[in-house]
């Protein structure tokens, strides 16, 4: 799916059913330090995710990540807003698409590209109900067909 040397650690499967994906960015993310062991361990979720632009600046909202277990007293705040770092003219078009269109910023997947955790941002327009289920018949038949071709090559 991805280039080498990433390592996935969470992807919002809900997002491509609930929004249509017009674009994708990769963002870095702030962190403080037990959140990128929390990270590391798999301990994120974001069902309700959502990324705000705010003063110039893209910030992540609703993502829980998990308390460290085995950190002490200077643990995260698990539901604190984060920062994402992205560059300017990216921050300023997304911005324009966002005010204008209606869209919004959905965190698609979380993963490790060189050691750092990076966020796919999607910007997505919501789906109407007619264009889920189009989406389930369409899951629907390609399964279908693919059992079909299974059965044959028996």
């Amino acid at each position: 799916m991805r280039e080498e040397g990433v390592k996935t650690i969470a992807v919002n499967r809900r997002a491509r059913f609930d929004y249509e994906v017009e674009e994708t960015f990769e963002c870095g993310i702030e962190l403080q330090g037990s959140e990128v062991k929390s990270f590391r361990l798999g301990k994120v979720s974001f069902p309700d995710g959502f990324a705000a632009i705010e003063g110039g600046q893209v910030w992540l909202r609703q993502v829980h990540v998990a308390e460290y277990a085995w950190s002490s007293v200077f643990n995260h705040d698990p539901d604190r807003v984060r920062r994402l770092l992205l560059h300017k003219d990216e921050i300023k078009r997304l911005r324009r698409k966002v005010d204008e269109r209606g869209y919004t910023l959905i965190p698609l997947s979380f993963y490790f590209k060189k050691g750092r955790v990076k966020v796919e941002l999607g910007l997505c327009k919501g789906k109407k109900q007619a264009d889920k289920r189009a989406s389930i018949k369409e899951r629907d038949l390609d399964m279908d067909m693919r059992r079909e071709i299974r059965e044959r090559n028996r």
